[in-house]
């Protein structure tokens, strides 16, 4: 008996294995088909250089796993950072339409539609801005997000989550200032009566994650500087908070932590420049963040949910079917 072919993918993600661009194209990916398809890109010189621009003999650009994937192309290919752009726009000779996520710094027509923050300024009629970044975080991600840690479910209300970057270029901050805003948030749980826990992430310098350790282990709440401590909580955490503090650094944490239901406060906000500071003050603009202050006073929230927002807009321009998109028979 004959085998048949295999059927190529309906849809597939593609990113470089950075956290960040697999996060957004697996979380666009995920909200238009609930198994699409993946694949990690490593390319090879000289077109890893040159990405997203073409060059001869670029159908090698990335190995024969994608050479494989671009001889039964997805009917749609959504791609995260400069090398995904690339891996696009090639499956789009192929016959795929390409959903390319991020300003590929070339002109958009190479793509059925771009997909970007509004604060990179990225014009074009098949531009979709977003105020901040995609992600997966939405009812169903928190709800099972709080199966998994049950633990910090329990901990007594109200609980205030930190969420921890660091400094960057475009945000001066500094080790005293970081410290004085742990000790003010472990001082407002215990008189409140509450909990506090805070995460660092990839970002966070070391005297950082070791001014986490400092603060009073007595306090209720967890205080996780890497693996060491545990498994990552950051899911739980998200899901758990009663209210959310946010450093300003990173566009993507701010708004993962924007679409949850809890209040967002947002750390020094005047210490942050250039476009990062944009989104920022269109988020603050919004209502749903307010600059931290001293009462943490709660207030009414709208979670902010761009990826199920862009997922119906990639829907309805590129005729897609409503229900989610399965593998052809």
């Amino acid at each position: 008996m004959q085998r048949s072919a295999p059927s190529p993918p309906a849809i597939c993600a593609l990113h470089d294995g950075r956290a960040g661009n697999a996060r957004q194209a697996l979380a666009l990916a995920h909200a238009l088909t609930p198994h699409p398809d993946a694949h990690v890109l490593a390319a090879r010189a000289p077109w890893r250089w040159w990405a997203p621009r073409r060059l001869p003999g670029d159908g090698a650009a990335f190995g024969p796993d994608f050479a494989a994937l671009r001889r039964q192309p997805p009917a749609l290919a959504i791609g995260c950072g400069r090398q995904a752009a690339l891996a696009t726009r090639l499956l789009r000779t192929r016959g795929s339409m390409a959903v390319q996520i991020l300003d590929p710094r070339l002109d958009t027509r190479h793509w059925d539609l771009v997909v970007a923050p509004a604060h990179d300024g990225l014009r074009g009629d098949n531009v979709v801005a977003t105020l901040g970044s995609l992600h997966p975080v939405d009812d169903d991600y928190l709800l099972c997000a709080i199966a998994a840690f049950p633990a910090l479910a329990a901990l007594p209300s109200p609980h205030t989550v930190l969420l921890v970057g660091g400094p960057t270029r475009h945000a001066g901050l500094d080790d005293d200032a970081f410290e004085s805003l742990l000790q003010r948030l472990a001082a407002q749980a215990r008189a409140e009566g509450g909990s506090f826990s805070a995460i660092a992430s990839r970002r966070t310098p070391p005297g950082w994650r070791a001014a986490l350790g400092r603060v009073d282990a007595a306090l209720p709440g967890l205080r996780w500087r890497d693996t060491g401590d545990g498994a990552n909580p950051y899911a739980g955490l998200l899901a758990c908070a009663d209210r959310l503090v946010c450093t300003p650094d990173s566009v993507n944490m701010l708004s993962e932590a924007a679409a949850t239901r809890a209040p967002l406060f947002a750390w020094a906000p005047e210490r942050l420049q250039g476009r990062p500071r944009q989104f920022l003050d269109a988020l603050l603009a919004s209502g749903r963040a307010r600059p931290l202050d001293e009462a943490l006073a709660a207030f009414p929230v709208t979670p902010l949910r761009e990826t199920a927002r862009v997922a119906e807009v990639v829907r309805e321009r590129l005729g897609l079917a409503t229900a989610p998109m399965s593998a052809k028979a």
